[in-house]
């Protein structure tokens, strides 16, 4: 723990750490890499061919399994790469399901309120929006579950997540639309319980950006077979041919052309998963992460959680708060930090309480969050004086 000198003596000084975190990758998207990832290391043979030959295809196919595999996903669910990240896979969702009954929609985070945005703006819904401030879960007692139901099962911006799957019930009338791109491959997730699930290869897994993932339960499949919107859908949101649901998209034939080194580069993290025993080996590492985290934060009185409820604390982005800091603070903090390499990205989202935002994925190692403490210590004293 750092000590200071008295108050009216001024701030005292601290040397540099002698050792910086191997691996200074501490951002919530896109994430550390996997350990031992080099670019050498991708399989590069379908670079320049077709994403529609038969090797294209397989190569698509495999990234899906591989999901499936490591997710412990039934065969009920449906896994389809689609474009636009996260955000292009919920806005899919929502653009092709929404409308046919009432909507809740849960916010207590930017991305949250995102989806309420798009829901009134966008698609001129009326949705029952149930809020919360960041740090803070909504009250999940007031749903209303003849409705659909939006939200995210981990805040990436505010550091807050679901405690589990109990809140849902087993004979909701709505859907559950869950965007879980923080949470898949950190958490076990049940999978009974949601309709719906959107993520990114960018966070956990540590994979490059542009691809969402969309996994659709047989709920939500009979919705879209049953249901048709009222407003037009763009060509990259159609998941319907001829009345029937467009298998093609789950089977490796996506809807437009994805970057196949970015498939690539999510099997090699896929595939080192599998190396660590897969879900649960993936979830052992964010655990202990988080673990190593908090009791940085405990050995720190100028340190908290901004989610103070541990049940409901994330384990992948951290978000913390910094005792008389505001937004010109953390930025010099976050500056130091990069300028000496020791920690790159590590300022809360922009529209997030001034404060800290650490990633604790599994692609993080657990000896880095370890050396991140003295910096911190640093950093923290330096821009202080400054």
């Amino acid at each position: 723990m750092t000590e200071f000198v008295a108050a009216d003596a001024g701030i005292a000084s601290i040397a540099k750490p002698a050792t910086k975190p191997a691996r200074p990758h501490f951002s919530s998207g896109p994430c550390a890499k996997p350990p031992g990832w080099d670019a050498s290391k991708l399989a590069v043979e379908v670079l320049g061919r077709s994403h529609r030959s038969k090797l294209g295809k397989a190569r698509l196919q495999y990234a899906i399994d591989l999901m499936r595999e490591m997710l412990n996903l039934p065969d009920t669910h449906r896994i389809g790469i689609v474009p636009g990240s996260d955000t292009g896979a919920f806005e899919m969702a929502m653009w092709t399901m929404l409308g046919a009954r009432g909507v809740t929609t849960l916010a207590w985070e930017s991305f949250g309120e995102g989806w309420v945005t798009d829901a009134v703006k966008q698609l001129k819904l009326d949705p029952t929006v149930i809020r919360a401030d960041y740090g803070q879960l909504p009250d999940l007692t007031q749903i209303d579950w003849s409705t659909d139901v939006l939200f995210t099962w981990n805040g990436t911006t505010s550091g807050v997540r679901v405690p589990d799957g109990e809140w849902i019930p087993a004979d909701r009338e709505g859907l559950t639309f869950a965007d879980s791109t923080s949470a898949v491959f950190a958490y076990d997730l049940p999978w009974d319980k949601i309709d719906v699930a959107t993520f990114s290869w960018q966070k956990v897994l540590g994979g490059e950006g542009g691809h969402g993932v969309l996994i659709l339960g047989p709920r939500a499949v009979e919705r879209l077979e049953a249901y048709t919107p009222a407003w037009p859908l763009p060509k990259v949101f159609r998941l319907m041919a001829k009345g029937k649901l467009a298998e093609g998209v789950f089977k490796g034939e996506t809807i437009n052309t994805p970057s196949m080194l970015a498939v690539e580069d999510a099997i090699f993290a896929l595939e080192w998963a599998k190396g660590l025993g897969g879900l649960d080996g993936l979830i052992a590492r964010s655990n202990a992460n988080a673990a190593a985290l908090q009791k940085l934060v405990a050995e720190r009185d100028w340190l908290g959680n901004l989610a103070a409820d541990e049940s409901i604390r994330s384990t992948t982005s951290v978000c913390l708060t910094v005792e008389g800091a505001d937004e010109a603070f953390i930025k010099t903090f976050a500056a130091l930090l990069e300028k000496e390499h020791a920690a790159y990205d590590v300022a809360g989202y922009r529209d997030a309480p001034a404060g800290l935002r650490i990633w604790c994925g599994a692609t993080v190692d657990t000896a880095d969050i370890e050396a991140l403490g003295p910096w911190l210590d640093w950093a923290y004293v330096t821009a202080k004086a400054g």
